[in-house]
């Protein structure tokens, strides 16, 4: 076989593998049992606790913390990636069963104060290493 064919056939093996492993990936985890699963849709009153929650941030705060939600999950509240879950892709673990958008708010403010101590430090710690 050419080189061509050689590299072709093995970037279509390569391409298979990975999508197989993702879709595995991906119904494991849809097995997995959870006590609150996050809607789509924010109703009136999660969208006034969320307002409540990022009401110490800063417009430059809230335009980091924006911009990796964008990233990690393009603004996604339902978002899967393996163990991280929601629009920050926490890990499961952190939102302790409450998958909701509001402890995703919350716990995404708490890990990132712990963590960076703002989210223009989390961002910028994200454009170096592609996470955060």
């Amino acid at each position: 076989m050419s080189k061509i064919h050689i590299k072709l056939v093995t970037f279509l093996l390569l391409f298979g593998f990975t999508a197989g492993m993702v879709t595995d990936t991906a119904s494991n985890f849809n097995n997995e049992p959870t006590t609150a699963q996050a809607s789509t849709k924010l109703t009136a009153t999660q969208k006034k606790q969320i307002a409540a929650v990022n009401a110490s941030l800063s417009k430059t705060q809230m335009a980091a913390k924006n911009w990796i939600a964008y990233h990690e999950s393009s603004y996604s509240y339902t978002a899967r990636n393996g163990n991280c879950y929601g629009r920050y892709q926490l890990l499961i673990s952190y939102l302790k069963g409450n998958l909701s958008p509001v402890n995703q708010e919350k716990t995404a403010n708490s890990y990132v104060k712990g963590r960076y101590g703002t989210w223009t430090k989390a961002k910028k710690y994200w454009v170096a290493h592609h996470w955060y």
